[in-house]
C-alpha cells in the first residue's frame, strides 16, 4: 500500500479547464506556457510552489495525453489572443490619449532616462540584426 504522499495527483476538469487536484488556480495550460518552452521541471514546480509529486503527476499526465492537452492548449491561448486584441481595440482611443498627455511635474527627469534606455536598447537590437 503507498502513502497518501506518493499518490499521484489527480488531474481534474473544472471550469478553468484541466486543473491539478487541490489547486484551483493553476491549470495544465499554465504549465503549457512553461514545459512548450523547454523549462525543467524543478524551475515549474518552484514558480508555481507545487510539490514534487504534483509536478511529477502534472507532467506525466501531459506527456500521456499529449494531443489533447496540446489541442485544449492552443485553443486557449486563441482564445487569450482573441480577448487581447478585443481589449486593445477597445482601449485605443484611451491608450492614445494617456500617451499624448505631457508628463507630471516633477517626473521629467525619470522619462528622459526611460527614453534613453529604450534607444539604446533599440540601438543594441539593430547592431544584432546587421
Amino acid at each position: 500500500m503507498t502513502s497518501a504522499s506518493h499518490k499521484q495527483p489527480a488531474i481534474i476538469r473544472t471550469e478553468r479547464g484541466l486543473t491539478i487536484s487541490g489547486k484551483k488556480r493553476i491549470t495544465l495550460y499554465d504549465l503549457m506556457d512553461y514545459v512548450t518552452e523547454g523549462y525543467p521541471a524543478e524551475f515549474i514546480r518552484n514558480l508555481f510552489s507545487l510539490t514534487q509529486n504534483e509536478i511529477d503527476g502534472a507532467l506525466a499526465y501531459i506527456e500521456a495525453n499529449r494531443a489533447e492537452v496540446e489541442a485544449e492548449y492552443r485553443q486557449v491561448l486563441k482564445e487569450a489572443e482573441e480577448l487581447r486584441q478585443y481589449w486593445e481595440e477597445e482601449n485605443r482611443e484611451l491608450f492614445a490619449k494617456i500617451a499624448a498627455m505631457p508628463p507630471k511635474p516633477g517626473t521629467e527627469a525619470a522619462w528622459e532616462k526611460l527614453r534613453a534606455i529604450k534607444a539604446e536598447q533599440a540601438r543594441r537590437e539593430r547592431e544584432l540584426q546587421e
